[in-house]
């Protein structure tokens, strides 16, 4: 009788081979779609530092003060369902000690709601679904996943525009090694507003369409590289009244040389960017690698297994025969 490979080899061969066809499915197939911006986020990042801030009730700019920025993001899962697309609202304020704590954000000393759009896999703004303003460029509250060591396009939303932020290299936050971005705008007329002609040195007209121009003294992200998501951010704003046509700053409205990120915010920031970076690593690179290295060795294995069970079938008995069943001769 002619022996077969034994169950056990096939079941080994058959195991290495699903694992190596796994590996490059792991890679290529699940980690693309395991990349994908949420549309269930709810954070909050705090930012502090001192710099000078215009005083409503004094009607004068105050040096030397407490800045708090609060900005929390949120996401509307109903308007992300119907759109197909991450649809984030943003609110922004800013605070001195004696706006905090507020009851409602509408107290603080400035208040800013908006909405951003963007597309779940690549991070690219999105114009639909009542998105306020029309935000360009690759990145503003994250970047892409798999960021690159290159210049980005960095939306700015107190300019209206974009601002190139330069990689420089790698920079450690809470222990934790991210891609460190950097850039500056200079003085640039950001909008209008109605304001008292005192304030823009106009005292004899109750009512001026002042100039409001924007500058930055400097912004700074440090960035995860797998996720895109920013684990420390430093910026320096600086907002000024000009009377209408004029060359000069009349009035400061804020000026900081540095904001930054919260201790708490860091860590939270870290925390997050840790778990899904490895659940990213983990399906990209740990798993499909294991998978390559177990299939390998349990496909040759088998492999083994089968071909010694093949020879040993060929194998000629002690009589110098096959085991091959001989034709009988009979009378």
């Amino acid at each position: 009788m002619r022996r077969t490979a034994s169950p056990f080899s096939l079941i080994l061969l058959g195991l290495g081979t699903f694992l190596l066809v796994l590996a490059p499915l792991l890679a290529w197939y699940v980690k693309p779609r395991a990349a994908v911006n949420p549309v269930d986020i709810d954070t909050t990042a705090v930012y502090t530092g001192r710099g000078s801030v215009f005083d409503t009730g004094k009607i004068e700019t105050v040096p030397d003060q407490r800045i708090t920025v609060t900005q929390r993001v949120r996401g509307n899962v109903a308007a992300s369902e119907r759109s197909g697309n991450a649809v984030w609202d943003v609110i922004t304020t800013v605070d001195t000690d004696e706006s905090l704590p507020a009851a409602d954000p509408h107290d603080a000393l400035d208040f800013n709601p908006h909405r951003w759009v963007l597309d779940r896999r690549t991070t690219k703004p999105v114009h639909c679904c009542g998105e306020t303003p029309r935000i360009e460029g690759e990145a503003y509250l994250k970047f892409p996943f798999d960021v690159q060591k290159r210049s980005y396009q960095w939306w700015d939303n107190t300019l209206g525009d974009t601002v190139v932020l330069k990689y420089r290299g790698t920079k450690k936050v809470q222990g934790y090694t991210g891609y460190r971005f950097t850039g500056s705008v200079p003085p640039t007329k950001a909008g209008t507003r109605l304001v008292p002609g005192s304030i823009v040195d106009q005292p004899g007209r109750p009512q001026v369409l002042a100039e409001e121009w924007y500058a930055n003294h400097g912004v700074e992200l440090v960035v995860d590289q797998r996720t895109g998501r920013v684990i420390y951010a430093q910026t320096g704003p600086k907002r000024t009244l000009r009377a209408p046509g004029a060359d000069k700053d009349a009035a400061v409205l804020l000026d900081a040389e540095k904001i930054s990120f919260t201790t708490a915010t860091q860590r939270e920031a870290v925390r997050q960017a840790e778990k899904d970076s490895g659940r990213l690593r983990m399906v990209g690179e740990t798993l499909p690698v294991v998978a390559v290295v177990a299939g390998s060795v349990l496909a040759l294995a088998g492999g083994l297994l089968v071909a010694r069970g093949r020879k040993e079938e060929d194998r000629p008995d002690s009589t110098g025969t096959t085991d091959s069943p001989q034709p009988v001769l009979t009378k």
